[in-house]
This record gives C-alpha cells, sequence and structure tokens, in this order.
C-alpha cells in the first residue's frame, strides 16, 4: 500500500513565506523554511529531504496546501504573538546522535530567548563541540519549530541563518529578544 503525499502549508511569518512539510498519519513536521530570493518557491526544501530521506521525500506533496489544522494553526499563532504556538508540534527529521542532541537542545530554548553556539553545545551535552553544534543547527530540516535562529554568536553578532540574517534578525525581533 502506498502512503498518503506529504501534507504541506505556506504561512507568513515575520513577512516572509514559510513552507511546513509534514507526514499526515502522524502530523509529524519533516521539513520547514522560508521562501527567499533565490528560492521563491522554497523548492530546496523538497530536495534537501530528498538528500536526506529519498523514501519519505518519494510520496511527494499533495495537490494542494492544508489550510487548517494544527500545522497551518500553529504557524499561524506563532506568526500573530504566541511564539509559545509552535512548541507543541511534533517533528521528525534524519539525524545522526548528536545532531539529534542538538535538534531537542534547540527545541529547549524558549522564544524570546537566545544563547550561544557555546551554550548550544553544553545543552547538547557537549561543551567542546561548539562547531558540531553549529553544523546542527546548518543542517537542521525543520527551521523555525526546530528554533536555530534563537542561537547567536558569543560576539553578540547573529551568525549564520540557511534563510538569511534578514529573516532571522526578523524572527528575534518578533520574539522580542532583539528591540
Amino acid at each position: 500500500m502506498n502512503a498518503a503525499p506529504l501534507s504541506w502549508a505556506v504561512v507568513d511569518v515575520v513577512g516572509h513565506p514559510f513552507h511546513a512539510i509534514w507526514t499526515p498519519e502522524d502530523g509529524a513536521i519533516r521539513a520547514g523554511g522560508f521562501a527567499t530570493e533565490g528560492d521563491p518557491g522554497a523548492t530546496s526544501l523538497m530536495t534537501r529531504l530528498e538528500a536526506l530521506d529519498p523514501e519519505l521525500a518519494s510520496r511527494g506533496l499533495a495537490a494542494s496546501a492544508t489550510a487548517e489544522g494544527a500545522v497551518p494553526d500553529a504557524l499561524r499563532a506563532y506568526a500573530a504573538g504566541d511564539i509559545t504556538a509552535i512548541d507543541v508540534l511534533p517533528v521528525a527529521q534524519p539525524e545522526t546522535p548528536f545532531r539529534g542532541d542538538v535538534w531537542r537542545a534547540l527545541r529547549e530554548v524558549p522564544g524570546g530567548a537566545a544563547v550561544t553556539y557555546t551554550e548550544l553545545a553544553a545543552l547538547a551535552g557537549r561543551p567542546s563541540a561548539v562547531r558540531a553544534a553549529a553544523s546542527g543547527c546548518a543542517n537542521n530540516l525543520v527551521a523555525l519549530v526546530v528554533p536555530c535562529h534563537r542561537i547567536v554568536r558569543t560576539d553578540g553578532g547573529l551568525g549564520g541563518f540557511l534563510f538569511g540574517t534578514e529573516i532571522k534578525e526578523a524572527l528575534l525581533r518578533h520574539e522580542g529578544v532583539l528591540l
């Protein structure tokens, strides 16, 4: 029996279209990210998902976006100012042991807060693995919900963000981290 296509939604978050892809049978978000000038349809999400989980990606996307339900409702609530609304959404992505620890640590950083890459490495249980923690952020397939945007450099700089520092800064302002 063939599995159903992956569900998807697009919700405007901080003035940018955020795309979420999830498995309809369990509601777990499998990929999430922002459309950018260089990738206006956020097609790179499926490309990244295909590279990490070809079998899952082979299900393809549903013919139309899902307008209602847990994922789009939580994303709209987050966009409207309830920065905790996305905390309850389940996520699943292929992981190595340490990257899984990094991603779980990221989900523990509350909205309205930011930690440094050094602090993230400590939260993930390997304080000396700062570069590996940063790599975990860079390879996170479920941006926003696994909030890699809440990680900043020790010197106070924003650091990198796959979807651009403009969006990272807007997210941190939205959450009240930056004024």
